[in-house]
Parts: structure tokens; sequence; C-alpha cells
């Protein structure tokens, strides 16, 4: 918007930032969809080149292999002979999730000089660039995916199309719409009216739940380095050559933050299932047959864990107390009210948020067993809310006595 820009009338003159807001908004939906599908696309030819250099099948299989893939990020399932494998792979929703962002920040820089101005709206003038812009963007990004259903679905695999259009949905207009209020310049003006508990209470939860899921990402890495042996066996059972072991390797890596999930669920206590009947906590490990795939190797033997690992579900509510800490050293407050309301709501919200993520992470992998694979999605949420939120309370009122103390001092 022309007022928050440096040089407001030479904003104004500036073709720019006022071009034709329908159009590029359902021209930016589109794109957004397009250019993931690509990636796809794509990943799925090579894929089919690697495995037998083309031999079997058609350019057309690959493809519809390649659109299956991006459905199944959008929460699409599909049925492979018949069982439904329902899982979302996360690496190919964080994909989508940053090209919303990046699209959607563009496009709101390009539409930034329709609407009020800040003056305007700060006067109480109604503004509805962001939700009109929004809801176009979504529109052309659905257009997309429901011409891909209807490309790659078929009788045998069976993805949900009312479920891809409920995931486009949610993605365009909270990531794509988060994206097109900051690039306008809207999400500034929205902010600087709430207030600054409120607001450092958001960098409390970005801070706490980005900090614990490197934290999962660590831990599952370094469980993957102590048992390489085991995947490096099961790479050998699997009789892949170098096509397929790279097949293999980019399909896991799709997975691998729905394994992260997993791990933060481990360290917060409740842990996750593989299979109907198994569990995989700090205090216990029960586990059963079990498919060929590398990120297993990750799991702890079965069995009566070390002693040790019943102490990790500390490692929450300490994170949460540090990040909390760190992020009111950057805006010190001396009110004990604001110290509560910044650690205390920062660490509940960043709770439901990874409890949404368990929620995501998990699904039908496979027949029989493998139809139950994930976390224990309710457990989790209450321990992440328990665990972040009394940890950022702590976090809060220390960070506050700090503060208190040192103005005493100065």
């Amino acid at each position: 918007m022309t007022s928050v820009l440096p040089d407001s009338a030479r904003a104004r003159d500036d073709l720019r930032h006022r071009r034709p807001l329908v159009l590029l908004a359902t021209l930016g939906g589109a794109a957004a969809a397009a250019a993931t599908l690509l990636v796809c696309l794509g990943a799925g030819v090579a894929g089919w080149f690697l495995t037998d250099a083309g031999a079997h099948g058609a350019p057309r299989d690959a493809l519809r292999v390649g659109a299956l893939g991006w459905l199944m990020g959008h929460g699409s399932g599909v049925s492979v002979q018949g069982v439904p494998v329902d899982v979302v792979p996360l690496g190919v929703t964080l994909l989508v999730a940053w090209t919303l962002w990046r699209i959607g920040t563009r496009l709101g820089d390009s539409v930034s000089g329709h609407g009020p101005d800040a003056d305007a709206i700060a006067d109480g003038e109604r503004d509805w660039t962001v939700p009109l812009t929004s809801g176009l963007f979504a529109a052309g990004y659905v257009v997309v995916a429901a011409l891909t259903h209807t490309f790659a679905a078929s009788a045998d695999t069976d993805p949900d199309l009312a479920r891809v259009v409920l995931w486009s949905l949610v993605l365009c207009l909270a990531v794509g719409g988060a994206g097109i209020a900051v690039g306008s310049g809207r999400a500034a003006i929205w902010a600087a009216v709430l207030p600054l508990a409120l607001r450092e209470a958001g960098a409390v939860c970005r801070r706490i739940l980005l900090s614990w899921l490197v934290l999962a990402a660590v831990v599952l890495l370094g469980a993957l380095v102590l048992d390489l042996d085991t995947a490096l066996n099961v790479m050998s059972q699997l009789h892949t050559d170098a096509g397929d072991g790279t097949v293999f390797t980019l399909l896991s890596a799709t997975v691998l933050p729905n394994a992260v999930v997993f791990s933060g669920s481990f360290l917060l206590g409740p842990g996750f299932a593989v299979g109907v009947g198994t569990l995989v906590s700090p205090t216990a490990v029960v586990l059963g047959p079990l498919p060929m795939f590398p990120l297993l190797a990750a799991l702890p033997d079965d069995g009566p864990p070390a002693g040790w690992t019943a102490y990790l579900v500390a490692l929450p509510w300490l994170l949460a107390l540090v990040a909390t800490v760190r992020t009111q050293l950057r805006t010190p407050t001396q009110r004990w009210d604001e110290g509560v309301i910044r650690g205390l709501a920062g660490g509940v919200l960043a709770g439901l948020l990874f409890g949404i993520a368990a929620a995501v992470a998990g699904g039908a992998v496979g027949p029989g067993r493998m139809t139950e694979v994930g976390p224990l999605v309710l457990d989790v949420t209450v321990h992440a809310v328990t665990a972040f939120g009394v940890g950022g309370l702590v976090g809060g009122l220390v960070a506050t006595a700090w503060q208190r103390r040192a103005a005493r001092r100065s």
C-alpha cells in the first residue's frame, strides 16, 4: 500500500503496485499449484527412468505417479491394490507451503496499491484487498488441483477429491493469504493495533516450535547414525541398484518431516505407534514385524528401554523455558502480566500447533497392522500444551524478574 512505502507519491504512480487484482490473483494461485506439480511430475519421470530405464510402462504412467504424489501431499490418500494409504508426505506439503508463501508475498506486493491507504485503514475504512486476493488465489489453485485429480485418478488409485480441495483451501488461505497480507503491507498495519504482549507471544511460539522441531530432527539423525548399519542392511536386502537406491532415498525424504514429528512425540512422552498394538515411548517399546524401510532403523530395540530415557520428558519443559527467556531478552519488559502472557500464551499455542502436526503426520501405510501408524495425537497434544505452556510461563517470569533486577541496578 502506498502510505507504508518510502515515497507515497512515487508509489502511487508506480504501476507495479496497481496491476489487475483479479487476473493476477487467479493466475498466481494457478501458478503456485503448477510450480510444485511440475516438480512432482518431473520426479515421477526421473524415477521411471532410474528404476528400469523406461523399459516398462509409458511416460504417462510416470506422470500419473508424480501427480498422485502431489495429490497425496494435499491429503488425498490413494489405494494400492485395494489397500488404502492415507499418510500425508509432509515433505511435499512443506514444498507446497513454501511455494505458496513466496508467490503470495510477491502477489501481495503487486496488488498493494489497491484499496485504501494506511491512514484510511487506521480511520476505520474497510479494506477488502487481502480477502479478495486470497479468495481468488485459492480459486485458481483449486482449479488446478481438480484438473490434476481428473487426470491422475482411476478406479484403482481412488484419491479423495474432497480432501484435496479442503487441504488446498486451508493451505492457500493460511499460508498464501498470510504471504499476501505481508507482501501488501496490511499485516504490518494489523499487527500495530495488537497489544505488544500478544505480538511477543507469537514470537515465543515461533521460537519454541522451531527449536523443538530442530531438537527432534537432531535426535532422529543421531538415532539413524547409531543404527546406520541396520539401514544399509535394509537397502541391501531390497536388492536395489544405484537408480533404485536414489528413488528410494527421494521417497524417504518426502516423509522425513513425518519422522521428525514422530521423534518430537517420542521426546514429549506419549510416543507413537508403528502398527496396531505397538508403542514407542521413553518408558516402553513394544514392536512387532516391521516393513523394510530404512527410516525405521532409528527405532529403539524392542523391550524395556534404558532407565535414562525416562528423563527425556524434561526436555520440552527446559526448551520452552530457555526459548522464552531468549525471546524476551530481545524485547525486555518489567511488567509481570506481560511476561506471563508472553510465555504462557506462546507456549500453549506452540503446543497446539505441534498437536496439529502430530494429527497430520500419521495414517495408514499398508494392510493389516500398518493401518495405524503415527503419534498418539490426543496425548501428544496434552503433553505439548502442558510442557510448553508451563515452561513458557516459568521462562516469562524468570526473564521478567531478571530484567526488573537489572533495571533497579541501573
